[in-house]
């Protein structure tokens, strides 16, 4: 179904009636509907009826941050949305082009460029359906250690999926964090950059989707490309020749990528307890 405010939005910019609307798969919390209008131009309009409260206005909050970002990237744009949905820019993705790794490498070492004093966001955001709490704060290693890992600590104890053992050993590794990783600056992040946010548009450049946009740490944004699959051998060349890393930062990416393990766990279950716990053996 298409939310009769997206069928009056198209109306009223001048798109008239949607002539085809086709399901899109591939997502995990949301569906998405790929829409052709009358006008000819395309639109992707997500939809969740069961959407947390917020998540979609912050969703579009996010992507414009990273559109304001000069990176080469594209982002889509946000035109409409509402508590159960959101309607985009339909990129259309196509066939990626030859260099499409060292743009993509290139465009996020200009994203992480761009610095703040402190680490959050101007609002909490969500990293999946799961609430992102991005309070401004001074200290990288309190942030990581507070609004990251504790936070996803006590829902996956509040909600049954981690026993006292594993928890004491999250306060230990958070604890741990200043002896564990290098002090860093607050960069823009796009947050949730695993190989399904980064696809191609029509033109088979990189282009970034569902961000979970804040200011955080740049080793972190690339220790989530090397979860899940990571990204091509070309990416992180071209990203180290535009901005230089610090030594040994692949051996620091799973105390980044327990962040994203957790909201696994939080999100999907038992599955993802293994590899939690292995990196707690690891670093706590």
């Amino acid at each position: 179904m298409i939310p009769e405010a997206v069928q009056e939005w198209l109306k009223a910019a001048g798109h008239g009636e949607v002539q085809s609307s086709r399901p899109v798969s591939g997502g995990c919390i949301n569906n998405g509907i790929r829409l052709l209008s009358e006008s000819g131009a395309g639109f992707f309009l997500k939809t969740n009826s069961a959407a947390p409260e917020g998540m979609f206005a912050r969703e579009a909050e996010g992507l414009a941050a990273l559109r304001a970002a000069p990176t080469g990237l594209r982002i889509p744009r946000a035109y409409l949305w509402s508590g159960d949905f959101l309607l985009l820019e339909d990129l259309a993705p196509a066939e990626r082009a030859a260099d499409y790794w060292p743009q993509l490498g290139r465009g996020l070492a200009a994203l992480h460029s761009l610095q703040s004093s402190r680490f959050g966001f101007d609002s909490d955001n969500y990293l999946g359906s799961t609430l992102q709490p991005n309070p401004w704060t001074d200290d990288g290693y309190e942030f990581l250690a507070r609004q990251r890992l504790l936070y996803q600590a006590r829902l996956a104890r509040d909600g049954g999926r981690l026993d006292a053992a594993d928890i004491m050993a999250i306060e230990r590794l958070a604890g741990r964090l200043p002896e564990l990783l290098p002090a860093q600056p607050a960069v823009l992040i796009h947050g949730d950059l695993w190989a399904g946010n980064a696809i191609s548009d029509a033109a088979g450049g990189p282009a970034l989707i569902d961000p979970a946009a804040h200011y955080g740490w740049a080793e972190a944004e690339l220790g989530m490309t090397a979860l899940f699959g990571g990204f091509a051998p070309e990416f992180y060349a071209a990203y180290e020749e535009a901005t230089p890393l610090q030594p040994d930062w692949r051996e620091r990416l799973p105390i980044y990528n327990l962040y994203h393990l957790l909201n696994h766990l939080n999100l999907f279950g038992a599955g993802y307890l293994g590899q939690v716990q292995a990196v707690l053996s690891r670093f706590a």
